[in-house]
């Protein structure tokens, strides 16, 4: 096994990439960059820079010469680099809640009439938790789709549930547990033929899968950046709202950071036209500024590579995970199939929460998901083969020592 995985080391043609990041050469396992992902080394320095010259120097300055415009132009280079997305459709800024519930209560605005939410019971809790929030603040029905945990949302499962009563749709292209790979053309079109809007969730997606929002005709979609596009703790997620919906839709958080002259402090708001529309308060400037370093990363190695890494990082763990983990009874409640699975996999036994923990002590990083999933997140550009054998060599000897 340790040949196959320092073969596997030598072929990757993105394999030099993983020396850009803090911590990658020490000998700790890092399974969790679909949760918080590693800093690139040009970061620190880049804001220490930020600090001294632009905060430091240019002081109240720095908002009319640079920051006013970066969550539209990080949103511009966040739409080409991994969204797919033309100019003029994504802003960064406010979490991923905040922009959830903006663009979730705008969407049902706009389908006056029209009395439901659909949305899976596993989609992620937050999505979950905004959605009920928005249905009860306007008196709307959630829509519930049952889905099999170790997958996700089907066509015919939307299919069955959507009608003339649906006004929305929200589903994560990955699914955070089983890393199911959602079919966001077909599920759109699916939405669209009903008359509703959807909302794609791109949290577990973006920097780790293909994604292509206005060719899919993606009505809505939000994302964060400190999982797979290296932003860091609490770095600001961002929006998409497709052009056809910008002068339509109206978001419920009118701040001054939204409004047509934000200096002008009117006694009255009116929107700013486009994506601005969509900012509310003053954006974390300090906080976007390390995702500028991922895009430009990403932006070298080319997504279409970054998702072949991808594929092959998580076929090999679920191949070393079928030699070494199958026979003491642990199962993969991820899809086989790499064309249905995204960035990470999930490996199950009733005991891996107690691997979990044991396995922090030994500096092997795994996340933990009920019901008695080890989740292993490959970021693919800091990620190594021999990494993945290390770590599953790990668990094995963990869940052995836990059973005897």
């Amino acid at each position: 096994m340790t040949a196959r995985g320092a073969t596997l080391d030598e072929r990757d043609p993105l394999a030099s990439y993983r020396d850009r990041f803090v911590g990658a050469g020490t000998p700790l396992v890092y399974f969790d960059g679909n949760s918080l992902g590693r800093p690139l080394a040009v970061t620190g320095p880049r804001l220490a820079r930020f600090v001294e010259e632009e905060w430091g120097g240019r002081l109240i300055r720095g908002w009319d010469e640079r920051w006013f415009d970066l969550p539209r132009t990080i949103g511009d280079e966040l739409g080409r680099v991994v969204l797919g997305a033309a100019a003029g459709q994504t802003a960064i800024g406010d979490s991923t809640t905040v922009l959830l519930y903006k663009l979730m209560r705008a969407a049902v605005a706009a389908r006056p009439g029209r009395t439901e939410i659909v949305i899976d019971r596993d989609n992620f809790p937050t999505d979950r938790y905004v959605a009920a929030g928005i249905a009860e603040e306007c008196g709307l029905t959630l829509r519930w789709i049952d889905v099999d945990l170790a997958a996700g949302v089907t066509a015919d499962q939307l299919a069955a549930v959507v009608g003339e009563q649906t006004a929305l749709v929200v589903v994560s292209q990955v699914a955070y547990r089983s890393a199911w790979l959602a079919d966001v053309p077909e599920l759109t079109r699916i939405a669209h033929d009903a008359g509703a809007l959807v909302l794609w969730d791109l949290c577990h997606s973006a920097g780790s899968v293909e994604v292509e929002l206005d060719a899919w005709g993606v009505d809505l979609a939000v994302g964060c950046s400190y999982k797979y596009l290296n932003g860091g703790p609490g770095a600001p997620a961002y929006c998409y709202v497709a052009r056809r919906h910008l002068d339509t839709l109206t978001q419920p958080i009118q701040g001054w950071m939204g409004a047509v002259d934000p200096f002008l402090m009117g006694p009255t708001y009116t929107p700013a036209s486009g994506i601005r529309r969509f900012l509310s308060g003053t954006p974390p400037i300090v906080g976007m500024l390390a995702v500028q370093d991922m895009l430009e990363l990403v932006d070298e190695a080319g997504m279409a590579a970054v998702r072949a890494k991808s594929v092959a990082l998580t076929s090999y763990a679920v191949e070393v995970a079928d030699d070494l983990l199958a026979d003491r009874g642990v199962v993969l409640a991820s899809p086989r199939d790499p064309a249905l699975r995204g960035g990470h996999v999930t490996l199950k036994h009733p005991l891996m929460r107690e691997v979990t923990a044991a396995l922090w002590e030994r500096d092997v990083i795994p996340d933990y998901r009920d019901p008695g999933g080890l989740r292993i997140g490959l970021s693919p550009l800091s990620t190594s083969f021999a990494e993945v054998e290390q770590g599953l060599v790990a668990v094995r000897d963990t869940l052995a020592g836990l059973t005897g």
